[in-house]
């Protein structure tokens, strides 16, 4: 059978991807080493691209909402002005939340180190009162109670065991942080350069992409990248909407039951919640253990609250704020969290709500396309 030039190209690209798929799997430890090389290398300019997108959405509201109607001799100031803005607004939200949140932090670390036997002997006596009241549950809370002494000496030990090993690392650390701030300025002014020069950046990169590509491949990755922005703009608005929500009914709900810590614990656990679904557990842990040292019984119902108030989140208002604003049906939103946090932790859990997005709705798309092709009715497929 004769082969034309078509059928030798396919063949030819499919034993050269046979081949090198072959060498990867041959040097599987080299190419992971080399993916993390290039990784650490490009790691700041990766991070400033991902400050850009985040930057870029408070911006362009910004930008759109002040200088869409100014005269041009004030337009082309409008983009300086309005990143600028964006950056003041979330450095004054930043050092809202440490305003609010360092002091109460540092005066009850300051209260639980004076009051340390104090608070031993309340939380012995409330075990003691509540071993009265319910006799069942004496040997259960026998164990519960400590020899404070003991625990102190312990724990001056292991502080004492621990400091050469601090100090030995002390070096490594320092150079980590030094590393560490020179890869965020970097990252930064690469971020304020992309969100400047954006336009031209995009425009290059269509060119690229008709330059290396067949026309009618561009437009459909076109679309798809256009989609995958505003899946990704919307999730941050809505997962910024649903963290204020919640930390609006933790300060509610404290307030109404007389809970101290309302307006530090609401605030930090809306700055927490930006983690999504299991970020409040941060939040919940710092209060109940700035309750406990007031009273241990309203931790305890601290805690019981923080649960009702996280279901009532994660089951109803979650998936339906962020759901909704990346067109992610609620069931896959709970999907999309947990594989992403089983892979990649908290950085997965961010991505993946508008990656799976995306993927829910190239997918949709083709399987109407696909059906509307095979002719088959609405009314075949729909319960």
């Amino acid at each position: 059978m004769p082969l034309d030039k078509k059928t030798v190209k396919q063949l030819a690209l499919l034993i050269a991807g046979g081949i090198t798929l072959y060498a990867l799997f041959q040097h599987f430890p080299a190419v992971v080493g080399a993916f993390w090389f290039l990784w650490h290398l490009f790691f700041p300019f990766i991070l400033g691209a991902c400050f850009a997108f985040v930057l870029n959405v408070p911006m362009r509201s910004i930008e759109k909402g002040l200088f869409s109607k100014a005269p041009p001799r004030v337009k082309r100031f409008g983009r300086g002005i309005s990143l600028v803005l964006a950056l003041l607004m979330i450095i004054a939200i930043l050092v809202l939340m440490v305003l609010l949140i360092a002091p109460e932090v540092g005066r009850s670390i300051d209260t639980l180190i004076s009051g340390l036997p104090g608070f031993g002997r309340r939380v012995a006596a409330w075990a003691s009162s509540l071993a009265e009241r319910f006799p069942e549950a004496g040997d259960l809370i026998a164990e519960l109670r400590f020899d404070w002494q003991s625990l102190v000496t312990s724990a001056l030990n292991t502080v004492k065991d621990m400091g050469e090993t601090v100090f030995n690392s002390t070096v490594n650390a320092a150079g980590s942080l030094v590393s560490g701030v020179v890869n965020f300025v970097v990252a930064l002014v690469f971020s304020i350069y992309i969100l400047l020069q954006k336009e031209k950046l995009m425009r290059q990169g269509k060119m690229l992409l008709y330059a290396l590509l067949p026309e009618k491949r561009v437009e459909p990755l076109l679309d798809v990248l256009r989609l995958s922005d505003r899946t990704f703009s919307r999730f941050l608005s809505g997962q910024c909407v649903e963290a204020l929500i919640l930390g609006g009914m933790f300060f509610v709900s404290m307030t109404i039951l007389r809970f101290p810590y309302a307006v530090m614990i609401g605030a930090l656990v809306a700055f927490t919640a930006l983690i999504p679904l299991v970020g409040a557990f941060i939040g919940c842990f710092v209060g109940a253990f700035l309750i406990l040292i007031v009273d241990p019984m309203r931790a305890l119902w601290f805690v019981v609250l923080f649960l009702v108030l996280q279901q009532i989140e994660g089951n109803l208002i979650y998936p339906h704020v962020v759901g909704n604003s990346v067109g992610l049906p609620s069931i896959w939103v709970l999907v999309a969290v947990t594989i992403g946090g089983n892979l990649m932790g908290i950085a997965g859990m961010l991505i993946f709500i508008p990656l799976c997005s995306v993927g829910y709705v190239l997918l949709r798309g083709w399987c109407y396309n696909r059906l509307k092709k095979r002719k088959i009715p609405p009314a075949r497929w729909k319960a």
